[in-house]
């Protein structure tokens, strides 16, 4: 009986399924900023691309 007290008054399993939901919350986070930043840079590398396209047969 002892064995389920202490089991019930455990809470390291908790604490690491909390830190565990805080660092997928992060990662979701990041991979979002970095599909939204990768769209942005690579407008912005295809213009740049455009505008010296005229120049590199000169």
């Amino acid at each position: 009986m002892t064995f389920f007290k202490n089991l019930v008054r455990d809470e390291q399993g908790a604490t690491a399924i909390e830190y565990g939901l805080i660092a997928a919350l992060i990662a979701v986070a990041a991979i979002t900023a970095m599909t939204s930043l990768g769209g942005t840079l690579s407008g912005t590398f295809q213009n740049v691309n455009d505008k010296m396209a005229p120049g590199a047969g000169a």
